[in-house]
């Protein structure tokens, strides 16, 4: 027998639990972006190798996360989030401990990565199994926001943490607040009972293809890889990015630094994924996510030639290109979501978000080879870089107007 959902101020203590949660267990994520610049001469790492320790974050994510996510269809996600913030702390810790070069870090960070597959999309799993339904997606826009908040503070919070004590105690801190996170959910989250099982059609748990049958889900889950391509593209690489300009354009000591301006615009696209999953509902999610796309085709096919003459205004082009990134994250999520079965739930999320980090593994090890085969860094090669994940938005953008998607319970029209 499943719990009834959560209503008023039990459903928001939990949404405030989670969200806290995962501000604490996801704060450590982009240490390693944040801390590029100053890791590739200190290991001796070509661009591909450093988008390879990027990339693989990613990669173990989308390996894992359709076992995890899936099996939160099965078994209480208070469970699998748990195990899965267990893996984060250990893959923080043990990097701050062990890692020396390529191979080590490779190692550490993919099972940072499959910490991630057990704790981003089954928390929200865990809110969507609880909440009541009308509430679900302002809960995905509160879980986005969470994530958004720690992502841009994860930035800031490496510099100042590796600036004062290395950049192993960073790790290690980052290792320690994950454990803090662990003790939350764990004490104040409440137990799911059995969740119901597949009503009797013949269907396994990890068969995904009604999953795959689901069009509207699936056009949602495909705008979400792209978008996640071209979202880790630019947190992978943000930083190294603005080093790159402030030291060819003679900006050294500039007042807003790369990680500062990475944390902003964080910040600016967790506001962007709350506003933007607020317009959809107004006026139409379809709309809103077409708008998105267009725009950041324009922004970020400009932004490697442009932005590169000019710190500041390589600066004010990123911030304005992540608020076109983040504004359709929610949108996204919370479609495929609505979309579900809801006997299916879990296996459509853990479809969403495989296809999400298929291009989050793909966005920032294409940036490293594009930048290597441009011949290092520079002003031709960055515009090269970011152009082909324009075109990739640009593909994007064509498929999910062929597929016409449905809009969610209380979008404009529905």
């Amino acid at each position: 027998m499943q719990n009834k959902p959560v209503r008023g101020a039990s459903g928001a203590l939990l949404i405030a639990v989670v969200c806290a949660a995962q501000v604490l267990v996801q704060i450590g994520a982009f240490f390693w972006p944040a801390l590029l610049p100053g890791m590739i001469p200190l290991w001796g790492l070509s661009n591909s190798e450093a988008g390879w320790i990027t990339a693989i974050f990613y990669a173990a994510y989308m390996v894992a996360v359709p076992i995890l996510v899936t099996l939160t269809d099965r078994v209480d996600a208070k469970r699998v989030y748990l195990l899965g913030v267990g893996c984060t702390v250990a893959g923080h810790l043990l990097f701050g401990m062990i890692a020396e070069g390529f191979w080590s870090a490779l190692a550490t960070r993919a099972l940072a990565g499959i910490g991630w597959a057990g704790t981003y999309m089954t928390g929200l799993k865990l809110l969507a199994d609880q909440v009541d339904a009308k509430l679900v997606s302002r809960a995905v826009t509160g879980h986005a926001a969470s994530i958004g908040v720690s992502g841009a503070l994860s930035f800031s919070c490496a510099g100042l943490l590796a600036e004062f004590f290395g950049w192993r105690t960073a790790f290690i801190v980052a290792g320690l607040s994950a454990g803090t996170a662990w003790m939350l959910v764990a004490l104040s989250a409440r137990r799911r009972a059995q969740p119901a099982p597949f009503a009797a059609d013949g269907l396994r748990l990890f068969d995904f293809r009604p999953v795959l049958r689901n069009r509207s889900a699936m056009a949602y889950a495909l705008g979400y890889c792209i978008h996640t391509l071209e979202m880790n593209a630019l947190r992978g690489w943000g930083v190294a990015f603005l080093g790159f300009v402030a030291v060819s354009t003679g900006a050294t000591g500039m007042p807003l630094s790369p990680p500062f301006v990475l944390t902003a615009l964080g910040l600016i696209g967790t506001a962007a994924s709350v506003l933007g999953n607020e317009a959809a509902i107004r006026l139409g999610r379809r709309r809103l996510i077409g708008f998105a796309m267009l725009a950041s085709i324009v922004v970020g096919g400009s932004i490697g030639f442009v932005g590169a003459h000019s710190y500041p205004l390589a600066v004010c082009l990123l911030l304005l290109y992540g608020f076109i990134v983040w504004l359709d994250s929610s949108s996204l999520t919370a479609g495929s979501a609505g979309t579900a079965d809801p006997a299916r739930r879990g296996a459509t999320l853990a479809v969403h978000s495989m296809l999400g980090y298929a291009g989050g593994f793909a966005g920032p090890l294409m940036i490293g080879v594009i930048l290597d085969l441009g011949g290092g860094m520079s002003r031709a090669a960055w515009g090269a870089a970011f152009l082909a994940v324009a075109v990739l938005m640009a593909v994007a953008l064509v498929a999910f107007w062929l597929i016409r998607p449905r809009e969610l319970a209380g979008d404009r029209g529905v």
